[in-house]
């Protein structure tokens, strides 16, 4: 009946938002009514037993095809899962659906040349974000529960916040990378992770994903804990910085007014808020360069080889990375080292600091804004400034349902904790949300 229940939405509801890719229904069916089975059975059930799932098409799944938003591989049908569809399978996930993703990844907004655009359920002529997009869309849309996302640079809670859902980054190197796209670049940013209409859904997914795995030399060696325990337990205590641009981001007045606000929320549940003024250097351009440096490593050989099948943002990221010097990336590296010095300081004296997720609200298909709170803003970035510092740092970090813009559209507030400490990130989300419920909005979608 779940099963049922998806398939029948994603009916309804992908032909106007377009989330998802692919899918294989004999085969989800066939699982499900194994999973029924074993429920009449009174069999042993694992963690995620018979739960439908999205999986972003990024991932290698077996047997579904997988593109990776990209016409080179339009027609690629993996002979393997890579290792996060491994262990959602053990946990007892049904692959219900792959979701769109731009090119590699490579956007902030979700459009290729294979699927076409993902629309927000919110208002349809909104973008539903990126490059998780799809994964954003669907679990929104109600056309799965929950999906899974990867992040680097905000890929996770950029299209939560636009689409009104919770994401987690972990701590880099929490979901190992193993099995999916060859040649991959070192794995300084990205991080695979859970989105859900929900904190505990998403924490039992975060269950199945981690633990280290020796293919990925970036796997964190340490046991991971059960990001399901304590997650009642409150916030009582905690010390939080708050921060509307840490610095040096423009934020839209409407969207650094409901975060701000939401931040307070804290101070109702016990906790000490602060704004301490942390101010950083700009992390962006030094982002960028190890960005673009690491896919042409990797990928660098296409625009040679395949010219006119690649996107223009990901030639544009491909051109970049070809120009950097040796002496460019040392920079960006010193810089990243700088930011992280300031971070942990700041992080010696507060549990968490909280920042808008985005700059703005979801702006219009296609048309990024050249404009925040009326100043002029020319980076093809300008409207996610506050994700990226921390794929670099390599903390974990959310984006939690906080409000609505004033024509509609989500809001999200981001929660970042120290290295290792996604336990306190899902505490606080799980707090917030029982103070300020999101679960039971859901998009009209038009």
């Amino acid at each position: 009946e779940l099963l049922g229940s998806c398939l029948n939405r994603i009916e309804e509801t992908n032909g106007t938002v377009n989330a998802i890719t692919a899918m294989d229904i004999p085969r989800a069916q066939k699982e499900a009514d194994a999973a029924e089975k074993a429920v009449r059975d009174g069999a042993d059930l694992p963690p995620l037993h018979g739960l439908p799932i999205g999986i972003k098409d990024l991932n290698a799944t077996q047997g579904l095809r997988t593109t990776y938003g990209s016409l080179l591989h339009a027609g690629n049908i993996p002979e393997a899962d890579e290792t996060l569809v491994a262990r959602l399978r053990r946990a007892g996930a049904i692959v219900l659906a792959k979701t769109n993703t731009p090119e590699f990844g490579y956007t902030g907004f979700t459009k290729n040349r294979l699927f076409g655009v993902t629309r927000n359920p919110w208002n349809t002529e909104r973008t539903a974000g990126g490059s998780s997009g799809g994964a954003g869309a669907a679990v929104a849309a109600a056309m799965c529960p929950f999906a899974t996302g990867t992040d680097g640079g905000g890929s996770i809670r950029n299209p939560s916040s636009f689409n009104g859902i919770y994401g987690i980054k972990p701590t880099l190197g929490r979901v190992p990378r193993a099995g999916g796209l060859g040649r991959p670049a070192p794995n300084l940013t990205s991080q695979s992770g859970p989105m859900a209409r929900n904190v505990r859904d998403a924490a039992m997914l975060l269950n199945a994903l981690a633990g280290h795995d020796a293919r990925d030399p970036a796997s964190l060696r340490d046991q991971a804990p059960d990001f399901l325990a304590g997650l009642d337990n409150g916030v009582h205590g905690l010390r939080i910085a708050w921060s509307t641009d840490m610095g040096y981001g423009v934020i839209d007045p409407e969207v650094a007014s409901i975060t701000s606000t939401a931040a307070r929320v804290f101070e109702e549940l016990g906790c000490t808020v602060d704004d301490p003024g942390f101010a950083l250097d700009n992390p962006i351009p030094a982002f960028l360069m190890i960005f673009w440096t690491g896919n042409y490593t990797s990928y660098g050989h296409l625009m040679e080889e395949c010219p006119d099948k690649l996107s223009d943002n990901a030639r544009f990221c491909f051109e970049n990375g070809s120009k950097a010097t040796a002496a460019d990336y040392a920079r960006a590296i010193r810089t990243v080292d700088e930011m992280k010095c300031r971070i942990d300081d700041l992080m010696d004296t507060y549990d968490l600091l909280l920042t808008p997720t985005m700059a703005v609200p979801p702006f219009p298909i296609g048309q990024p804004p050249d404009k925040i709170d009326g100043k002029d803003v020319t980076a093809r970035t300008a409207y996610s400034p506050m994700t990226r510092p921390f794929n670099l740092s390599g903390q974990p970090a959310a984006s939690v349902p906080c409000g609505f813009s004033s024509d509609g559209m989500p809001i999200g507030l981001h929660i970042i904790g120290r290295r290792g400490d996604e336990a306190t990130v899902l505490r606080a989300s799980a707090a917030f949300e029982q103070a300020r419920p999101w679960e039971h909005l859901r998009p009209n979608i038009n």
